[in-house]
């Protein structure tokens, strides 16, 4: 699987009017066919961080590149760059205006100027891949929340970008909404979409993600997911725990019911399998 660099942020500064800055001299990687977590406590500047990667925001300083390649912010720019990066936000009523689904799904590739016959291609697609194409003529204002959710990242998804960046995608969820929408994630990622996912919690990233990307005081920390987030001084930094694969294994390894093979389990069936093994 290639993992070339889709987009970065290069020395990127960023701070809203009259404000501190948000970030400052960032440098920040999406590499293709890597499932990223970004995590950090809040006011930490992930949203920011999305924003910037997406074109929602322009840095201040330094410069957004797609494949080496830097970003101009004119209209033509810009509409290249969103059929590379789509951003769908934490709140799925910031995104979903239309009266029905299947409108809002077209939103995106309308604005592109494509045929009526790819636009319906694009939605029918988009609409299976999130499992909702029975809900194509709802009213948006009748879907659950959990459906609003899928119709937003549907509408980012018909746009065929590269990278979709989602911002915290299982909060409000129920457990199986949760798996749903993670069973949903993979099967973007095998055909070809590399997601970053913003959230909070550090065992879905641990068992989800392939890297993952802690926002500090001192910058972005970028690693293996299984490193990054067994380290607890970057953790403390962004106002985080341990995983409790990571803190499970530690604690049975002192007293010596688990071997010591330098990676913790990601889920409790890895847990039961080490220990069954052991």
């Amino acid at each position: 699987m290639s993992e070339s660099v889709l987009v970065a942020l290069r020395g990127a500064s960023f701070a809203y009017e009259d404000g501190p800055p948000v970030l400052t001299d960032l440098d920040f990687e999406v590499r293709e066919g890597r499932a990223l977590a970004l995590l950090g406590r809040n006011g930490s500047g992930k949203t920011t961080l999305m924003r910037l990667l997406s074109g929602g925001l322009r840095p201040d300083g330094g410069e957004l590149t797609v494949e080496g390649r830097a970003v101009r912010y004119d209209r033509k720019g810009l509409t290249a760059l969103r059929t590379t990066v789509q951003l769908v936000v934490q709140d799925p009523d910031d995104q979903l205006f239309a009266a029905s689904v299947g409108q809002d799904v077209s939103f995106g590739p309308l604005n592109l100027g494509l045929s009526d016959t790819e636009v319906r291609a694009r939605v029918a697609e988009a609409l299976a891949a999130l499992d909702i194409t029975a809900l194509a003529d709802r009213p948006t204002h009748l879907l659950s929340y959990g459906q609003r959710k899928r119709t937003a990242i549907a509408g980012a998804v018909a746009m065929r970008p590269r990278v979709l960046i989602l911002d915290e995608p299982t909060a409000g969820l129920d457990p199986d909404g949760q798996e749903r929408l993670l069973t949903t994630l993979d099967g973007l990622r095998a055909n070809g979409t590399t997601v970053v996912m913003a959230t909070h919690d550090v065992d879905l990233a641990l068992r989800w993600a392939d890297d993952a990307a802690l926002l500090t005081p001192s910058g972005a920390h970028t690693g293996p997911a299984a490193d990054v987030l067994a380290r607890t001084d970057l953790l403390a930094a962004a106002g985080l725990r341990l995983p409790w694969g990571v803190a499970a294994a530690r604690l049975l390894r002192t007293v010596g019911l688990l071997a010591d093979t330098g990676v913790g389990p990601r889920t409790a069936e890895e847990l039961v399998a080490a220990l069954t093994d052991g």
